[in-house]
């Protein structure tokens, strides 16, 4: 007897289709599983041998072959061990086999039959509504969250004996009701509050306007100074995700298996603070068959590097194409997919080795070319990309012992939401801009015009600081927050003034 059984893989975050097919016929008892399986797919025969008879089912003692189309797709995880044992319940007619066409099935198994979760169920699920699948057959622990897709059928069980019982009674059985979890918390680094930063009232302005406009943000200053306490803030004022942003970011989460919360999309804007040992391929995604790297995870929040030039310069140097693009293609031998990774680069650093350089109370122990060899490790091309460049210098005396008296997160956050719809109304029309940082030549020639003043002004910035285009482009993007922040329609010289003074590192050099 044959039977196929409908399941999925991923490539990415994206999934594709994949029929199961079970052919159970006379011969030497064996199974052969054939359509690219890797080691968890193979090692499935004995999973699902031992949870077919701990679960009351007979084995056939026969030779089952298992195709998993299509046959030059690598098949990967432990999402087919419920397939697999459904195929071969159908194929020995042990289970009523009409309703294998209209479902889709994923989950592992246990040796007694009973099912364990799986990563990447959301991305799945979103593909199988998207593919007209009637309904999804997951274990117990991953039926919240394939629910959260709409206008899908999703069941889910906790033993394999269920699955068995739903297929040959579907009435007595009804789909998981999404219900959202209550209660969740937040993370920590959402909660804390920028009325408890003491002074710096320049980057606290910064702050706001990396929120507003999604622009990314460097932070130079001496130890202590505050800027790793700034940059952990910036999540608390920023806007909610939208029902959209959360899918995608949840479904990222999916796939590596981070979707802490099942059952519900992630609420808070991702931050990730990645240790400055980390590798290039665990900043950008990697592996054999590849998987989402820090800046995938940071996708429509924060990537924070503290320490940046810590890091190795050719680590670095990985980060340049997806700050300008929004997304990273990983090419390997056997696959190439591509990640989303619009995310905001916040970035703090010393302004040279011993840390105090320009500092006006300690002196610096540093010589020039030790300075000049520790700035080397960020290069033009990426400093270009970070369009907040601001000093941090050390409290006072009477800044440290006062109590903070600035605005609270709130507050901010609700002008950052102002300014963000601000920038969303005027970008209605295009649907890949969300904020004024991902703005193109054209957006920049529309919604940046410059008076005369203005450009006097630029031009003069350009030719004392050295400016690239790229730079000047940058200016002009937080000229357009500024003003977005300022309820201002038109450019004007003082926007663009205010932007220029955040080039703190080309005005150093």
């Amino acid at each position: 007897m044959l039977a196929r059984v409908w399941s999925a893989s991923l490539v990415g975050i994206d999934a594709l289709k994949v029929g199961v097919e079970v052919d159970v016929s006379g011969g030497l008892p064996a199974i052969t599983i054939v359509g690219l399986p890797d080691t968890a797919v193979q090692e499935s025969r004995e999973r699902v041998k031992a949870a077919l008879k701990n679960s009351g089912f007979a084995f056939p003692v026969r030779k089952i072959i298992i195709n998993l189309a299509p046959a030059d797709l690598r098949k990967e995880g432990p999402y087919f061990d419920l397939p697999i044992s459904v195929g071969i319940l159908a194929a020995s007619e042990q289970i009523d086999a009409h309703l294998l066409g209209d479902y889709l099935f994923l989950g592992e198994l246990s040796l007694d039959g009973s099912l364990r979760p799986v990563a990447g169920v959301l991305p799945i699920a979103a593909a199988a509504q998207s593919l007209g699948i009637t309904g999804l057959v997951v274990p117990a622990d991953n039926a919240q969250e394939a629910a959260v897709v709409k206008n899908l059928a999703v069941y889910g069980f906790k033993h394999l004996s269920d699955v068995a019982d739903f297929l040959c009674q579907p009435q007595n059985h009804q789909p998981v009701t999404f219900q959202p979890a209550p209660n969740i918390e937040r993370s920590p680094v959402s909660c804390l509050d920028l009325k408890d930063v003491k002074g710096q009232t320049h980057a606290r302005r910064a702050l706001e306007i990396a929120a507003a406009g999604g622009h990314n943000l460097i932070f130079v200053g001496p130890p202590g100074s505050g800027k790793t306490m700034l940059a952990k803030r910036l999540p608390g004022i920023l806007p909610p995700l939208s029902f959209s942003e959360a899918l995608e970011v949840s479904q990222i989460h999916s796939v590596a298996g981070l979707l802490k919360n099942r059952g519900s999309l992630i609420q808070d804007r991702p931050f990730r603070s990645p240790h400055h040992s980390a590798s290039g391929p665990s900043l950008v995604g990697g592996g054999s068959f590849p998987r989402p790297g820090e800046i995938s995870l940071s996708h429509h929040g924060i990537l924070f590097l503290d320490e940046l030039t810590e890091f190795k310069r050719n680590v670095l140097e990985f980060l340049r194409q997806p700050l300008e693009d929004g997304y990273v293609s990983i090419s390997r031998t056997r696959q190439s997919v591509t990640f989303p990774a619009q995310f905001t680069l916040i970035a703090s650093t010393n302004p040279c080795p011993c840390g105090y350089f320009g500092d006006p109370i300690q002196a610096c122990t540093c010589s020039p070319r030790q300075r000049e060899q520790y700035w080397a490790k960020l290069s033009g091309p990426l400093m270009d990309r970070i369009d907040l460049q601001v000093a941090v210098n050390r409290l006072k005396p009477e800044e440290m012992t006062r109590q903070g008296t600035g605005e609270d997160s709130k507050t901010i956050r609700e002008r950052v939401k102002l300014a963000r719809d601000r920038a969303q109304n005027r970008f209605k029309e295009d649907k890949s801009v969300s904020c004024n940082a991902q703005m193109q030549t054209i957006h920049l020639r529309n919604f940046c015009q410059l008076d005369e003043g203005s450009r006097n002004l630029l031009e003069g910035a350009i030719r004392k600081l050295g400016l690239s285009a790229r730079a000047m482009d940058r200016i002009l993007k937080v000229s357009r927050t500024i003003a977005d922040l300022a309820e201002d329609e038109i450019l004007k010289s003082y926007h663009v003034a205010e932007a220029i003074q955040y080039r703190t590192i080309d005005r150093m050099q």
